[in-house]
C-alpha cells in the first residue's frame, strides 16, 4: 500500500477547523441578541470589539477588516442598540481593528512561508523514500512507513524493492537513532542497496557493501565515539527459481504467511551492519522454498516492541493470521490493529513490507 495522501497533505499544514471560521460570527450575533434582551443600562457591546482579534486567527486581512467594520458600526451607530461609544472608545476600537489586520496579515505571510518550506522538505524525502511500487518483477508489494518524529515522511527505517539481474531484491533495514538525524544514514543505505542489486551477484555481497557503507561513514563522523549502525534483513527472488534467499544482520526475524498460519523463518543472524564485525566472512544465507500464495512480511522492531497500556508488546505474529483476510490489505490491517492495540500508535519508527511472489509455472 502506498503512503496515504494523508500522509502527504499533514506535511502542508491544514486549513483552520470550520468551527474557527464561524466562532467570531457566532459570537458577534449572540451578542448582539443578548444586547437587544437586556436592559439598556447594561451595556454587553463592547466585548465587541475582542472579535477582530479573534478572526485574525482565522481569516486573512480583507476578512479582519469587514469584522473590524461591523464592531464600529454597531458600537458607533446608537440606533442600532450596541453601544454609544464616542470618541476615544471609537478610536481605541478602530486601533484594535486595525492591529488584528496587521496580525492576520503576519499570520497569512507566515502561513505561506510555512507552506513553501513544508513542499521542499516533501519533495527531498519522497526523493529518499519513494513508495515502494505495487509489483517489481515477479513480486508482488504493499509497504507502509510511519515516522516517528510528527510532520515528516523519513526517519530511520527504510525499506526498498529493486529488480536487478539477479533477481528481484528487498531490504528492510533500521538505523541507530530515529527522525530527522538519521535521513543521511537512510540516504546512504538506499544508495549503496540499489548500486549492489546491480552489480553484486550474490546477496552476502549486497550485505557487505552496505557494511563497507555505514562503516566508512562512522570513520569519518567528528562525533566522539561514534556508532553507527543498522539492523537489516536482505531478500532475494532469484530468476526461473521458486525460493527466496534471506540473509539478516541482527534483524528480527521474516514471517512467512502461509494458508493463514504465520511462522518466523528460522535465519541464522549476521552482525548489525556498520560495526565492522562482517569481515571475517559473509553472513549465513538461508534459502526457503516457496509454495503459491505465500506471503512474506518483513518488518522494524517499531511494530514488535509497541506497547499497550499495559505494557504488553504487540503480537504481530499472532495477530497476522486474523488480519490476513481483511479486505483493505494486510499491511494496512496490520497498521489499524497496530494504532488501536498502543491507543494511537507507536512512539517509534515503523516500517512493514510485505512480499507476494508469483511464482513461476512449469510446463
Amino acid at each position: 500500500m502506498r503512503r496515504g495522501r494523508e500522509d502527504l497533505g499533514s506535511l502542508h499544514g491544514t486549513p483552520p477547523p470550520r468551527w474557527a471560521r464561524f466562532a467570531p460570527a457566532v459570537a458577534m450575533l449572540v451578542l448582539c441578541l443578548a444586547q437587544w434582551v437586556t436592559p439598556g443600562d447594561i451595556e454587553l457591546g463592547y466585548f465587541l470589539a475582542a472579535l477582530p482579534a479573534v478572526a485574525a486567527f482565522s481569516y486573512g486581512p480583507a476578512g479582519t477588516a469587514v469584522y473590524a467594520a461591523l464592531v464600529l458600526l454597531l458600537l458607533g451607530v446608537p440606533e442600532l442598540g450596541m453601544g454609544h461609544a464616542k470618541g476615544s472608545d471609537l478610536a481605541t476600537v478602530a486601533s484594535v481593528g486595525a492591529l488584528s489586520v496587521v496580525i492576520s496579515w503576519v499570520r497569512r505571510r507566515r502561513d505561506h512561508q510555512l507552506v513553501s518550506v513544508r513542499t521542499v522538505a516533501e519533495a527531498a524525502q519522497m526523493a529518499v523514500l519513494p513508495p515502494v511500487p505495487e509489483r517489481v518483477g515477479r513480486v508482488r508489494c504493499a509497504g507502509l512507513y510511519r515516522a516517528a518524529q510528527r510532520g515528516t515522511l523519513v526517519g530511520g527505517d527504510l525499506y526498498d524493492v529493486r529488480a536487478g539481474p539477479y533477481g528481484v531484491r528487498a531490504v528492510v533495514a533500521d538505523v541507530q537513532g530515529h527522525g530527522l538525524t538519521a535521513v543521511g544514514t537512510v540516504v546512504a543505505l538506499l544508495g549503496a542497496f540499489r548500486e549492489a542489486v546491480l552489480d553484486d551477484p550474490e546477496l552476502t555481497g549486497v550485505a557487505a557493501r552496505l557494511d563497507r557503507r555505514l562503516a566508512a561513514d562512522a570513520a569519518v563522523d567528528c562525533t566522539p565515539h561514534a556508532e553507527l549502525f543498522a539492523t537489516a534483513v536482505l531478500l532475494e527472488f532469484p530468476p526461473g527459481r521458486d525460493l527466496v534467499r534471506i540473509v539478516s544482520c541482527g534483524h528480527p526475524p521474516v514471517l512467512l504467511l502461509r494458508d493463514f498460519a504465520a511462522s518466523e523463518v528460522e535465519v541464522e543472524p549476521g552482525p548489525p551492519l556498520g560495526l565492522g564485525l562482517a569481515s571475517p566472512g559473509p553472513p549465513p544465507v538461508t534459502e526457503l522454498p516457496l509454495l503459491s500464495g505465500d506471503r512474506l512480511l518483513a518488518y522494524t522492531d517499531g511494530v514488535t516492541e509497541a506497547r499497550d497500556a499495559a505494557g504488553y508488546f504487540y503480537p504481530l505474529a499472532t495477530r497476522l493470521p486474523v488480519l490476513a483476510g481483511d479486505a483493505a490489505g494486510l499491511v494496512p490491517a496490520v497498521w489499524r490493529d497496530l494504532a488501536s492495540f498502543t491507543g494511537g500508535g507507536p512512539r517509534d519508527d515503523v516500517a512493514l513490507l510485505l512480499l507476494s511472489p508469483v511464482l513461476e509455472r512449469r510446463a
